[in-house]
């Protein structure tokens, strides 16, 4: 039997088929940044305070800042209270101005928004400020929930129906939910459309990793991920401008969701897995499929070696396959605690953004801008040094930079923010290596489950990342110092993983467990395959495919 490792060799790893494919799927992450980030611009907090229309009906003719004056007492540092009003009296306005008033209460009749700058926010559209105000991190909170969800349903759902088809029906959830998000009149119902979008985004970003890994040979596989995730970064840096010229939510909201409806035409261009095809015995179609790209990629695919691969059917997966198999075991909780840390961090820094002293839109382009030479430079790392290294040594540099910020005043807020770049950047190229390593680890007929699992426990680590930032009311060294111990242990737990730079995928479990391939096995193994270890290895394969 011919592995498919061989049969991609005679199609070429990296041909025109394949970096079309890419070029393809690039789009795709380049508007997926629109849609993961857009609300950072939507709920933007303006200027505000209390309604008190009341005192123009005592005085009409009062200017707007002697209204305010009159109505809305000062903080301690002098500037209007956003949240509180003085309690309504029946006086009139020269006993108003001669004695002034001093009850407060909460704001009764809603809120006056500065509109300046921002025409329309979900926050002056919904009223999401003082006892309102945490309705936006907990909408965000709930996207990330959906983007967990989505883990659960599309990565065990890409195993059995396929890759093409849940990408697809991925982008059109992405699409009609986050255009209908545009025309709500509920803020619940934003957030419930919200989570929808969470969902289907996660099956996209799962299913287009795995698509790609299963299309695209070892030596080149690094580029073809990572290129993916640097069209991310740019689509960040897109998205500050967008955010900038459009100061009104719905409308932003529409320019973040309608560029997916016009990737269309994927319908009829998107190939599926063949390396999926066969393992699930669609032998036919597998052939068809990589006929056209050695014909793409001006091949010649021999007949023989087609016949060669034809494999019987294997059965999908489960995650309890993970947990089964001794050196599974091992690769999926290692794998899924660095998935967990590098989205906890990830978030984490993205959060606490502020120290930067510049406004959202410059901010925003910054971080855009550091994850491109660290998303970009982690392709060369990878092939150089190989994953296992690359990967611990991210980890470890995103960790120590996090304990380090601890040890510094807040006196020195340049100092610190240099040091947040520098953790940003490591944990950006982190996260793009674990993309690539968790594809590479987990067998083809079992992948999805693997990959899915690793990114159900990023999405846990996004949602509780904002959690972890409320512990610095109790000390403010608490939240850098969790954000930095975690990927120091992830980076040492990195050591016990296998490498697998230029290696092919492995396509069954018992590959997995340690039993090699035909075309992997030693010159001399294949010469003298009557002895007794030779046919151990045999029954033990025998074993493997029936997992």
């Amino acid at each position: 039997m011919t592995d498919f490792g061989e049969i991609l060799k005679h199609v070429g790893e990296f041909g025109r088929f394949q970096k079309f494919l890419v070029f393809m799927l690039c789009f795709l992450s380049f508007f997926n940044a629109f849609h993961m980030f857009g609300q950072v611009f939507m709920g933007i907090s303006v200027p505000h305070h209390c309604n008190s229309s009341w005192i123009l009906e005592i005085s009409p003719n009062l200017t707007e800042e002697e209204q305010v004056n009159l109505t809305i007492p000062r903080d301690e540092h002098g500037s209007y209270e956003q949240c509180l009003m003085y309690t309504p009296v029946d006086w009139d306005i020269e006993s108003i101005r001669r004695y002034g008033l001093n009850d407060t209460e909460d704001c009764r009749s809603g809120w006056v928004y500065d509109t300046s700058q921002q025409k329309s926010t979900l926050v002056t559209e919904f009223n999401l400020v003082c006892h309102r105000k945490e309705q936006t991190d907990i909408s965000q909170a709930i996207y990330m929930l959906g983007l967990l969800i989505g883990s659960i349903i599309f990565g065990p759902l890409g195993d059995r129906i396929g890759r093409r088809p849940v990408i697809l029906c991925s982008m059109l959830l992405m699409f009609s939910f986050g255009l209908g998000a545009s025309f709500v009149t509920n803020f619940h119902v934003y957030t419930a459309l919200r989570c929808i979008v969470g969902v289907a985004m996660s099956g996209v970003l799962i299913n287009n990793l795995v698509l790609v890994a299963e299309w695209v040979g070892s030596s080149h596989r690094a580029f073809a991920t990572i290129t993916g995730h640097v069209c991310f970064a740019v689509g960040q840096m897109v998205l500050a401008g967008l955010g900038y010229g459009i100061r009104n939510w719905r409308l932003l909201q529409i320019a973040c969701s309608a560029p997916t409806g016009l990737l269309f035409f994927y319908i009829w261009l998107l190939p599926e897995s063949p390396r999926w095809l066969l393992t699930k015995g669609k032998n036919e179609k597998a052939k068809k499929i990589l006929q056209k790209a050695a014909s793409i990629n001006r091949q010649n695919l021999p007949e023989e070696l087609l016949i060669q691969s034809q494999e019987e059917k294997q059965k999908s997966g489960t995650m309890l396959d993970l947990f089964r198999i001794p050196s599974l075991r091992k690769v999926t909780i290692v794998m899924s605690f660095v998935w967990f840390v590098n989205s906890l961090v990830y978030y984490g820094l993205s959060l606490n953004v502020g120290s930067f002293g510049l406004d959202i839109y410059l901010t925003q382009l910054i971080f855009g801008a550091v994850e491109i030479p660290a998303r970009a430079g982690s392709i060369f790392i990878v092939q150089i040094i190989g994953r296992r290294i690359s990967q611990s040594l991210c980890l470890l540099l995103g960790g120590a930079v996090c304990l380090i910020i601890t040890a510094i005043p807040k006196t020195l807020p340049v100092v610190i923010t240099v040091l947040a770049v520098i953790g940003k950047f490591a944990i950006a190229a982190s996260f793009s290596i674990c993309y690539i390593y968790a594809a590479e680890l987990f067998p083809t007929i079992i992948r999805q489950n693997g990959v899915g699992l690793c990114s159900m426990t990023a999405r846990v680590a996004g949602i509780i990342s904002p959690l972890i930032s409320l512990l610095d009311k109790y000390h403010p060294a608490i939240p850098m110092a969790i954000y930095g111990s975690g990927p120091i242990i992830g980076g040492l737990l990195c050591f016990l993983l296998p490498e697998t730079r230029n290696m092919d995928l492995q396509d069954h479990t018992h590959e997995a467990n340690g039993i090699p391939s035909s075309h992997n096995l030693p010159k001399e193994q294949l010469v003298y395959g009557n002895s007794q270890d030779h046919e151990e290895d045999s029954i033990g394969y025998q074993k493997g495919t029936r997992l």
